[in-house]
């Protein structure tokens, strides 16, 4: 795995004598405690809220990525022999050359439009199971497949084809901006919506918003991430009559602009409300592409906000009360299980935080490794355990921590 040599505290102190702040400055400009700047810099905190993160982040000028040390390619598996996933490889299928210069021949025998769809299919599972390694390797040759298709296609079948082509060009997005390519997935984004134009799927300008939501809220763009979900809510808004489907994408987009605002330490409310209204009309979490709404969703998104505003025994109670979390995906589940151990470290139950991370690991061993929040946890966990055969020593060990 590429471990940062350096922490948080380094990459603060590294930018802020490059911007000619003062701590005080700093603190002053983004908007935080002088205290926390310092407990920082000296190593005495290696983790922060992410409000906190985006605030220094935008002080300083950078991705919010940077300054927590996001993993920036993919691990080598131990288990394969086969070709390693490549980042460059998904940039030269994201961008090719010859969109520029010309000159590069489609395959001779491109797959048929029901194999690419298959293709499209399983590359869903992978990713909703976390499994960062396979995506990688798969997405290069599902774009390439899948322009082949639609430049040896016509009429309803081309269609069908630019719609897998948008959605593999959003997968790539969302897998380049986990590796903190954030540049490169707002690119695979452009070459998304280019593809919707010619599409046979009118939801896939919604989902494409949703996805560009979340890319900006982690290049630390809050603002833009809010404002791309609201917009696109406010046009497909439905009513009472909408297909539970409708109301589900509907809902996606309010919890991505929730989750844009409290991380502006904004009022969310409102925006949980809609969305868990909506949930209830729809009785039961349903899959929307490769993501999940409903109840249950709507329950862990009420969570991972009241962990972001530093509720922590509000968290911790409102986890307990999430129905059916076996429905969601695995990295989902895992997601919910890292939030609950942010609550319980923030409440100094350390033993609580490290048996609700082995959870997330059992749900989502490889995305844990690729999780910049988990593997921060894990790093202050590791450092307050006094036993030698802590459970949270092995999973440092397994994450690739060094130290």
């Amino acid at each position: 795995m590429g471990v940062f040599e350096s922490g948080i505290g380094d990459r603060v102190v590294e930018l802020r004598l490059r911007r000619n702040f003062t701590q005080e400055e700093l603190a002053h400009e983004a908007g935080v405690s002088v205290d926390v700047v310092r407990k920082l810099e000296q190593g005495r905190r290696t983790s922060a809220r992410l409000t906190t993160i985006n605030a220094l982040a935008r002080a300083l000028d950078t991705e919010p990525s940077f300054l927590v040390g996001q993993p920036s390619t993919f691990e080598a598996s131990r288990h394969t022999e086969s070709e390693l996933p490549s980042v460059l490889a998904l940039r030269q299928a994201v961008s090719p050359l010859s969109d520029l210069m010309g000159g590069e021949a489609d395959p001779e025998d491109p797959p048929t439009l029901a194999e690419l769809q298959a293709s499209l299919a399983s590359t869903e599972v992978i990713r909703r199971e976390g499994r960062m390694g396979e995506i990688g390797k798969l997405l290069p040759v599902l774009i390439r497949d899948a322009r082949a298709v639609v430049h040896a296609s016509t009429g309803s079948d081309a269609a069908a084809a630019q719609s897998v082509l948008a959605v593999a060009y959003q997968v790539a997005a969302t897998t380049l901006t986990a590796l903190g390519k954030e540049d490169a997935a707002f690119t695979a984004m452009e070459r998304s919506w280019t593809a919707i134009r010619h599409c046979d799927d009118p939801d896939l300008e919604t989902l494409a918003a949703s996805t560009l939501s979340w890319i900006f809220t982690k290049q630390g763009r809050l603002d833009d991430a809010e404002r791309v979900a609201i917009l696109r809510a406010e046009q497909i808004e439905p009513d009472f009559r909408s297909a539970p489907e409708d109301l589900a994408l509907w809902g996606v987009l309010l919890l991505r602009a929730a989750t844009a605002a409290v991380r502006q330490e904004r009022q969310v409310s409102d925006l949980l409300n809609m969305a868990t209204g909506a949930a209830a009309s729809i009785g039961a979490d349903l899959m929307v592409y490769a993501t999940p709404f409903g109840p249950t969703n709507a329950g862990v998104a009420k969570v991972n906000f009241l962990v972001e505003l530093e509720r922590s025994d509000e968290a911790i109670r409102a986890a307990r009360a999430v129905p059916d979390l076996g429905s969601l995906p695995p990295t989902w589940r895992a997601r919910f299980h890292v939030d609950r151990a942010l609550a319980y470290f923030d409440l100094d139950d350390d033993v609580a935080a490290a048996r609700a991370l082995l959870l997330a690991e059992q749900n989502a061993p490889e995305w844990m490794r690729y999780h910049s929040t988990s593997r921060r946890l894990v790093e202050d966990l590791r450092g307050r355990v006094r036993r030698r055969d802590a459970p949270v020593l092995g999973l440092a060990d397994r994450l690739g921590l060094i130290g």
